[in-house]
């Protein structure tokens, strides 16, 4: 309590500088779209997200200078709008791309609703904490990424400039990207392969194994970012997926003649691809739940502890602040507060009334009780993330834990009432996914706020700041699920054809009519996974089926001939592809299917079960190493190289005096981390400006001009090369120190 006694922030309370200006809001809401976007389209491919509040800081401080003087103030107003962005998305995609996989589609109104509502819930029920967690509790929670940003802001203020390297990385970063990325000039190969050859006898060495990486700029950020020891255990679980397991089917089943369930065609007919698709993703589902469990169970005592002690607290805390006149002590009034959520829950009721869940209507109390439900769990780990992250930091908050308790809770309730359609799953990730985002907001919003603090801020005009983030950041997010769901989609055709009568179709397998689209490409590819043959066809004779849970197929959606009475092409969803595997998502669909249906392949499941309890015992934290099994190795491999580059950088630290080692204000805002954040942003746009080609490629027919295959520079090689050029440039602007011109004090 001391501490507080004595704190004084950068900005005193009696000073009144620009703050929540009309063009802080207008930056920052743009940059709110456009991490928002990086976010969803990072997450989905690497499992991971960082924090935007660093180069979002960085990249104001920068932009508003050209403008003429901006306050640190009104800097912290745009990076924490912008911020609302990253965060709705985190939550956004850790949980809503499970309606894919439970044979539904992304509504693009249906995610703009249940971002605001979850966004919303997390900024204001976030805002009763702020003194008791910010004020009262100044010394004991640090909150790393929300003091990390002060320092930024102050060293901004101060004179110093760090966004020429963000800038460098944005730039050298979207120039690889353009030859790299596939969708745009390809110049090089986007994922370099390899397969073992054959031995002299003429048996495959390994076979059904493979070693790729997807050569991006944001997967070499993201790994630098996350550092050494958690890339090594996320390429640990992809080596034992891609090198132990899959080789391991291939050698026992290679001999089968019929499909091993979940399969669909014998285990010699497929590819390293199909091998993941089939069986490491549901072995690894089973794995990333049960290292979910556990870290919640690990953490339930924090949980407990933080919600008594703001509890506790709250009452004393309001009552101080009521009697506060201080400009830096000013939260949004408790009518503000309370009327909001009044508002939001009749929101939550009249959406789940008129927008229901096909097959899901239940009737207005039914609906009164789930929107109730989403405020109580709302509330509950609203105040659980809000202190958590103050220890530990946003990145290590357990949000996925805390989904996965609401979706089992929420589960066990339908089951009981006997809602156990496919609909009812998409109605409990409805519920979890509100309670997810908002208690995701929730962590970067306490952030936030205690960058305020820090620096002087006001509280009530950075809760409308955030407010007004997550209204802009909404639409961007659910624009880009539906894009890179669909531009990165493929229809493939099956290898072996399958007769089926429409009046009596498989179980798990519905009819949802007449396919919508004129025209679709169909690709015929090799079996080690090469592209042979592209058609494009005719697809109004095509019939929609959808499978969950049948034994026949794979879960998915299948084109079905009427004249042929055959299902012949699959279509395979962006989301859930190699390309934007979306971990947790697929968690969560896992969860919610097997409580609702049980009808998964459950070996598999409990296999990854055994697995996070092997590594448990062997003193490892399992969620990490489950993430890495159920990726593509092409995504761990890269994310590593990134960590190794974090190592080498760290070692010549240590060993020099020349170095980032008394240049960097704090871990977070290091040369080398504000490089890779660029890395990560040019790696994220680049790929959406992919995606939209193919979308405009699909809808016009034309195809832009791009670097044939055949083009001496599209060797597997030269991509290696390439990538290992974007490594170095890394490793050169983060060992190259900071030019700043701060004042702090030495230590």
């Amino acid at each position: 309590m001391a501490e507080r006694t004595t704190f004084r922030p950068f900005v005193s309370a009696s000073e009144t500088p620009k703050e929540l200006t009309a063009r802080a809001l207008i930056l920052g809401s743009f940059f709110g779209i456009i991490f928002g976007a990086v976010t969803v389209y990072v997450g989905l491919r690497a499992g991971l997200t960082v924090a935007a509040s660093i180069p979002i800081s960085v990249l104001s401080i920068s932009i508003l200078r050209a403008f003429g003087k901006a306050s640190i103030l009104e800097n912290n107003i745009v990076q924490t709008t912008g911020n609302a962005g990253q965060s709705i998305a985190s939550g956004v995609i850790f949980t809503l791309p499970a309606l894919i996989f439970l044979g539904f589609d992304l509504e693009s109104f249906r995610i703009f609703a249940l971002a605001l509502f979850g966004g919303w819930l997390g900024v204001l029920f976030m805002i009763p904490l702020r003194r008791q967690l910010i004020v009262e509790e100044h010394g004991a929670l640090t909150y790393p990424e929300g003091t990390a940003c002060a320092d930024v802001l102050k060293a901004g203020e101060q004179g110093g400039s760090f966004a020429s390297r963000v800038f460098f990385g944005l730039g050298l970063g979207a120039l690889y990207t353009l030859f790299q990325n596939e969708s745009l000039l390809s110049l090089f190969p986007a994922t370099p392969n390899y397969q073992p050859n054959f031995d002299p006898n003429g048996q495959q060495i390994l076979k059904g194994a493979a070693i790729r990486a997807d050569v991006t700029p944001e997967y070499l950020g993201v790994g630098y970012i996350i550092g050494i020891r958690i890339a090594a255990v996320m390429l640990a679980g992809g080596v034992f997926s891609w090198l132990v397991v899959m080789p391991a089917i291939v050698f026992f089943g290679k001999h089968l003649s019929e499909p091993l369930y979940p399969g669909t065609i014998p285990i010699s007919m497929m590819d390293p691809s199909s091998l993941w698709k089939t069986y490491v993703r549901p072995m690894g589902a089973g794995a990333v739940a049960a290292s979910g469990l556990i870290t919640l169970c690990r953490t339930a005592p924090t949980i407990v502890s933080a919600l008594t002690g703001s509890l506790k607290k709250k009452a004393a805390a309001t009552a101080v602040a009521s009697e506060s006149r201080l400009r830096t002590e000013h939260d949004l009034p408790n009518w503000v507060i309370f009327g909001g959520s009044a508002v939001l829950l009749l929101l939550m009721v009249l959406f789940l009334q008129f927008k229901p869940v096909p097959g899901a209507q239940v009737g207005l109390l039914a609906n009164l009780a789930a929107s109730l439900l989403v405020m109580v769990f709302g509330f509950l780990f609203v105040t659980v993330s809000a202190r958590i992250v103050g220890i530990v930091g946003s990145s290590s908050s357990p949000v996925s834990g805390m989904t996965i308790a609401t979706l089992m809770a929420t589960a066990a309730i339908f089951l009981v009432k006997g809602w156990t359609a496919p609909a009812f799953g998409a109605l409990a990730i409805t519920i979890g996914g509100m309670v997810c985002i908002a208690a995701s907001n929730a962590g970067d919003t306490s952030q936030d706020l205690k960058t305020g603090f820090l620096i002087g801020a006001t509280p009530w005009k950075q809760q409308v700041a955030l407010m007004i983030g997550v209204i802009i950041s909404t639409i961007s997010i659910g624009a880009t699920l539906n894009a890179m769901n669909k531009g990165l989609e493929s229809f493939q055709k099956l290898p072996v054809e399958k007769t089926v009568s429409l009046a009596a179709l498989p179980d798990g397998v519905s009819n949802q009519g007449h396919f919508t689209r004129e025209h679709v490409t169909i690709t015929l590819k090799t079996p080690s996974g090469q592209t042979m043959h592209e058609e494009l066809v005719d697809a109004h004779k095509y019939i929609l089926l959808n499978a969950i849970g049948s034994t026949s197929l794979e879960d998915g959606k299948y084109l079905y001939n009427p004249e042929t009475h055959q299902i012949e092409v699959q279509w395979v969803q962006g989301i859930g592809s190699e390309k934007a595997a979306a971990p947790q998502g697929r968690l969560m669909a896992t969860v919610i299917n097997g409580i609702l249906s049980r009808k998964l392949p459950w070996s598999l499941v409990l296999l990854g079960v055994t697995l996070v309890i092997g590594i448990e015992l062997l003193g490892i934290r399992s969620l990490t190493f489950a993430v890495g099994a159920y990726l593509s190795i092409g995504t761990t491999l890269a994310i590593f190289c990134g960590g190794v580059i974090r190592w080498l950088v760290d070692q010549a630290s240590r060993r020099s005096s020349y170095g980032v080692a008394h240049d960097e204000l704090s871990e977070e805002v290091s040369p080398g981390s504000l490089y890779a954040s660029g890395l990560i942003a040019a790696g994220g746009i680049m790929g959406l400006l992919g995606v939209c080609v193919k979308l405009y490629e699909a809808a016009t027919d034309k195809a832009i001009p791009r670097f044939h295959e055949t083009n001496p520079l599209h060797k597997d090689w030269v991509s290696v090369l390439a990538f290992a050029a974007l490594a170095y440039s890394l490793y050169y602007f983060a060992r190259k120190p900071l030019e700043t011109h701060t004042s702090y004090p030495q230590e």
